[in-house]
């Protein structure tokens, strides 16, 4: 999940997405000559607490290796100062072994942006990483790799005939995405079977919100309806659609035209943390407590209801399955510890930390893992996710999309919330 402190935060995943605040470790660089012209350095921790150890790095190595490379290598034309710079820089951030904590070069960290600004061009799947292999999380709507029946829990094997073992997530969707009308060729594996699709790359816009008004498919006349509402991400539109659309839905509850809701965040990664938090409380009593961010380095930080939501009495069903993580995970799991709404569907994704992102110099980024986020009866659904009250799996026929009415986890919520 990103969080992003009124400067910039984030939470999954979006492949994602971020966090709050400043406050980061800086280093003060004192320069001394090493054998070969190279610099090495003294590192010094300028953080406030001082009861870490000053501790010498000796940056010979790097610079030896650094030589080797440019005098060595055979072919002289992959010799890239900017790349080999940028590649020594992550591969010291991934030496902290964190999936979600990454480095970010300037086209990478624009991209990163884009994606939770709801515009980007490529095949439209929310990408993580599970058992160290990278895997959809969910694709979005009307994209070409819906379209072209991409599941949530497919992992990606080849990209263009490239085996992706080792990519990190970065990696995966830098290769992935394209300009639109281009083309790219994925090995998938299912359920142990492997196929392979190429997709056209597409201009992918994501809306936030989507809403309709739905009642029982067996339903032929005098139909109960309810509002259902589609969540598709928590990014930096979320709360302005929201605003809008939970207008309607307040208008509809108040003429008693609607007897619920039902919020749909199956497939939906996650993205701003602050996002999570002004959403669940459109449901909750002012006061109440929506997540708790624990670390290492900052005090703990509670996220409360701040404003008096406009649909606390109405009755509320979420759907969940293995494609909601992170601000999803929030919103579902302080509801469901206030008995606000009742959870249906499947497991969700499991991802309980908190990401900051931070801008760097010449617009470079990192993406670092500052917290871990708790819901208010104290659960931490990292790695293990968030059981529904009432489990139901979908199972369309192999080759069929989803449509309302196969759509059997829809129904359930809709009998809840009706009853």
């Amino acid at each position: 999940m990103i969080s992003k402190h009124f400067t910039s935060i984030l939470l999954f995943l979006s492949l994602g997405i971020f966090l709050f605040g400043s406050g980061y470790m800086l280093g003060e660089y004192k320069t001394k000559r090493g054998l070969q012209n190279r610099p090495s350095y003294n590192v010094f921790n300028t953080a406030s607490d001082k009861s870490q150890q000053i501790k010498d790095v000796d940056f010979q190595l790097f610079w030896d290796t650094w030589d080797k490379i440019e005098k060595k290598y055979v072919d002289k034309k992959k010799i890239a100062p900017q790349k080999m710079y940028y590649g020594a820089i992550k591969g010291m951030v991934a030496s902290v072994d964190d999936p979600y904590t990454f480095f970010l070069t300037p086209d990478e960290n624009k991209q990163s942006k884009d994606d939770l600004g709801g515009k980007f061009e490529g095949i439209g799947a929310q990408l993580g990483l599970k058992s160290n292999k990278i895997v959809v999380i969910a694709p979005l709507k009307n994209s070409p790799a819906e379209k072209a029946g991409i599941k949530s829990g497919d992992f990606i094997i080849k990209v263009n005939n490239e085996s992706v073992k080792g990519w990190s997530l970065i990696q995966a969707v830098s290769k992935i995405r394209g300009p639109k009308g281009t083309k790219v060729k994925i090995a998938f594996e299912r359920n142990g079977k492997e196929f392979e699709v190429e997709l056209t790359r597409d201009q992918i816009r994501v809306s936030s919100v989507d809403l309709s008004y739905e009642s029982k498919r067996d339903c032929a006349a005098n139909c109960q309806k309810i509002a259902y509402l589609k969540l598709n991400q928590f990014g930096e539109n979320t709360n302005d659609e929201w605003d809008k659309t939970i207008a309607e839905i307040q208008n509809n509850w108040a003429k008693k035209e609607i007897k619920g809701m039902v919020l749909d965040l199956r497939n939906n990664p996650g993205g701003y943390l602050e996002s999570a938090v002004y959403l669940a409380s459109e449901f909750l009593p002012e006061g109440k407590l929506i997540v708790k961010q624990e670390s290492t380095i900052e005090q703990t930080r509670n996220y409360n209801v701040m404003r008096s939501g406009k649909l606390q009495d109405i009755p509320l069903t979420i759907l969940i399955n293995k494609g909601s993580a992170s601000a999803s995970e929030i919103l579902s799991g302080a509801l469901r510890d206030y008995k606000r709404a009742t959870l249906v569907g499947e497991k969700s994704f499991g991802k309980g930390s908190v990401q900051e992102a931070l801008d760097l110099k010449d617009g470079a980024g990192l993406h670092v893992t500052v917290a871990k986020w708790i819901l208010p009866m104290g659960d931490w659904i990292n790695a293990k996710g968030i059981e529904p009250q009432i489990k139901v799996e979908n199972q369309p026929k192999e080759g069929e999309t989803m449509t309302k009415e196969t759509d059997d986890q829809l129904e359930k919520a809709i009998e809840e919330v009706l009853k």
